[in-house]
């Protein structure tokens, strides 16, 4: 069994309250604005990330960027997992990512985590996705338990949960 219902469509476009930035699925062909924006926050963003999936690495190249949101693409297509980037609105800055995934750990019918830019910490624009985002997805997905990593749980304390 699927961890989506087959009938489900996935939101292609989530505007932020401000007017001024939206979220919309991740493609390969947004490279060029994630990978400086990954790399851009790298160090904050692996005291985030880098225990749990060990992301982003210090040495991730411009290629290997690539396939990885080639692979989110995919994933995407097949409801398997979701990368959703932060735009502004004429996309042309990419200012942080919301993931939600399968759950990895027992207690959750989803994992959903997201970051912003460096510049971008503790903006309104942050703010707003913060908000935004626990809102999004118990009025457009079809989650009764999600579980939001680095917010109501901390990284190590998902980590300590059972699988």
């Amino acid at each position: 069994m699927s961890w989506l219902p087959d009938d489900f469509v996935h939101p292609v476009l989530v505007p932020l309250p401000d007017g001024g930035h939206h979220l919309r699925p991740i493609r390969e062909a947004d490279t060029p604005l994630d990978y400086p924006a990954v790399m851009g926050s790298r160090e904050r963003l692996w005291t985030i990330f880098g225990p749990a999936w060990g992301w982003p690495a210090a040495t991730m190249t411009y290629e290997a960027d690539q396939a990885d949101l080639l692979r989110h693409e995919k994933e995407i297509a097949a409801h398997q997992s979701f990368n959703y980037a932060l735009f502004n609105a004429a996309e042309t800055a990419l200012l942080g990512c919301v993931y939600i995934d399968p759950p990895e750990r027992a207690g959750a019918d989803a994992e959903i985590s997201w970051w912003v830019v460096d510049e971008l910490e503790g903006s309104k624009v942050e703010q707003a996705l913060d908000a935004l985002v626990p809102q999004w997805i118990a009025a457009d997905w079809p989650f009764e338990q999600p579980r939001f990593l680095g917010r109501e749980i901390s990284w190590s304390d998902w980590l300590a949960l059972p699988e």
